[in-house]
């Protein structure tokens, strides 16, 4: 069984210092970690807060995903994908289910899809000029609406490799919208002829 909230904190502060600021990461001692461990701190690490507060979305009702349903570049009866605009990697990209499901949640027939759709569009992603990986995250503390992020890691930044991308990105300058955004129709125009769908929301 897992550590209970109190457990884990009283776990995780053994290793703190008098500031409860635990050591630095491994990560930052990787050569693509975009901070220099030089004058790099740890935030004090906080208490649990229980109960955690809702995600948002957690009631249907709220759901900004729901209410966007018809919002995307690409939709079939289950699925849609958005393109995150102001990114500063070359393109990120987020499938959501249409329904209201998270991953725990999802019917059986709704993660088979989700499980080919990830192959076909990191396949697509990959295929942009350019680009060489798709990274593909799933987190889920933010909103209850499932969404997965694909993020296409540009050609030859070797610095941007691996778990940092993220990081990166919210650390490079915007990148060009219209170029982004052109990318994102290539990769919609490819997922409708390998896998099906279409460029427009199903008429009511």
């Amino acid at each position: 069984m897992a550590l209970d909230p109190e457990e884990f904190y009283a776990h995780a502060l053994a290793a703190a210092d008098a500031e409860q600021r635990l050591p630095l990461a491994r990560m930052t001692g990787w050569d693509i970690s975009p901070f220099p461990q030089d004058g790099l701190r740890v935030s004090p690490l906080r208490p649990p807060v229980l109960p955690e507060p809702p995600r948002h979305g957690e009631d249907p009702a709220d759901c900004a995903s729901c209410r966007a349903r018809d919002e995307g570049i690409w939709f079939d009866d289950h699925w849609r994908l958005t393109r995150i605009p102001r990114a500063g990697v070359p393109l990120i990209l987020m499938l959501h289910p249409l329904d209201h499901h998270d991953m725990a949640d999802l019917p059986d027939e709704r993660a088979a899809d989700m499980g080919v759709l990830t192959a076909h569009l990191t396949r697509h992603v990959q295929a942009v000029p350019h680009i060489s990986r798709a990274h593909v995250y799933r987190i889920g503390d933010g909103g209850a609406h499932l969404h997965l992020w694909f993020f296409a890691r540009p050609e030859g930044q070797a610095q941007l490799y691996g778990s940092w991308l993220p990081v990166w990105d919210d650390l490079l300058p915007e990148y060009p919208d219209d170029v982004a955004a052109a990318d994102a129709e290539r990769v919609a125009d490819a997922l409708v002829a390998s896998y099906g769908g279409r460029r427009t929301p199903r008429a009511a």
